[in-house]
């Protein structure tokens, strides 16, 4: 049985929920409530998916209304959002590195999630907000010092649609740049729509694109990636310890702003980001209003 798993409410008190689609393509949404109290890491660890799935079968879960409901991400708020930079080839030349011979990671703040839906927040100060439709990875079982990347490929729980967005002159000035500064800011993470299982997504074959106002910007495949996903977490834990609920978001393609073909995101700009099997985003962007002035958003003293 092939199952999606939801979050579903207003934000900070999202109902966990399966949905099933019947042999027309017709979704039913089931609560889960009676399972867990959300889609998390101890859901996750104490084999949730196959616990979901047992209780489908048996007619435990009682059907929901789904309709007018916001959708938020659907994993609860992880421990750590791991991410794999210049991971696409092509995407690593419009940036103007050398493609990577081993993983390069850097993390996001976990607060940095949001909803595929949600309205989206262009920092006070940015001229150079970007998009970055991902494979997102969500990890099923601790992972450290995993021996053999087969191995690895069991700790994966599922996967979802991700947007990485990145501010590109936070993220990029000077000799060292500071990526961390320019990959966390608030809800620059949106995941979703929907978990779905490892088993149900061939992870190595699927379609990403991301349109910019209706506008085509990313089209690639999974298949040009460097690093596949179950490399990527036999590679993260040698140096860390990756826990049931983190999620990795495993690179973009080429097709961003910052390559210079396209304009940066503007106020009133809705992207959209799709990954096969995985769903579709709509972000809606506006200008956040905040205390940093314009003179200069890396000088501690313009903050007032």
């Amino acid at each position: 049985m092939n199952v999606k798993f939801a979050r579903l409410g207003a934000a900070g008190n999202e109902q966990p929920a399966v949905i099933v689609e019947d042999g027309n393509g017709a979704a039913k949404y089931f609560s889960l409530t009676g399972l867990t109290r959300d889609i998390d890491g101890a859901f996750l660890a104490a084999d949730g998916i196959a616990r979901t799935r047992k209780a489908l079968e048996s007619g435990e879960l009682p059907e929901v209304p789904a309709d007018g409901l916001r959708i938020g991400s659907p994993i609860a708020r992880p421990g750590s959002v791991v991410c794999i930079g210049l991971n696409y080839t092509a995407h690593a030349a419009e940036s103007g590195a050398t493609p990577p011979e081993v993983p390069v990671v850097f993390l996001k703040p976990s607060n940095t999630v949001a909803g595929p839906f949600d309205a989206a927040p262009i920092p006070p100060t940015s001229e150079k907000y970007d998009w970055e439709v991902e494979l997102g990875v969500v990890i099923g079982k601790e992972a450290s010092y995993l021996s053999s990347v087969e191995e690895a490929a069991g700790h994966i729980a599922g996967y979802v649609v991700a947007n990485d967005l990145s501010e590109r002159d936070y993220q990029l000035p000077g000799a060292a740049g500071q990526w961390t500064k320019g990959k966390s800011l608030p809800a620059s993470s949106p995941l979703g729509p929907w978990l779905v299982p490892a088993e149900q997504v061939d992870a190595g074959k699927l379609h990403l694109r991301t349109w910019v106002n209706g506008e085509i910007r990313q089209d690639s495949n999974t298949s040009d990636m460097i690093f596949d996903p179950a490399t990527v977490v036999h590679h993260l834990s040698q140096y860390m310890v990756l826990e049931p609920g983190d999620v990795i978001l495993t690179g973009t393609p080429e097709g961003v702003a910052l390559s210079g073909r396209f304009q940066f995101i503007q106020p009133g700009d809705v992207v959209e980001l799709e990954v096969e099997g995985l769903g579709r985003q709509r972000q809606e962007f506006y200008r956040a209003a905040g205390a940093i002035t314009a003179t200069s958003a890396g000088d501690p003293a313009a903050v007032r």
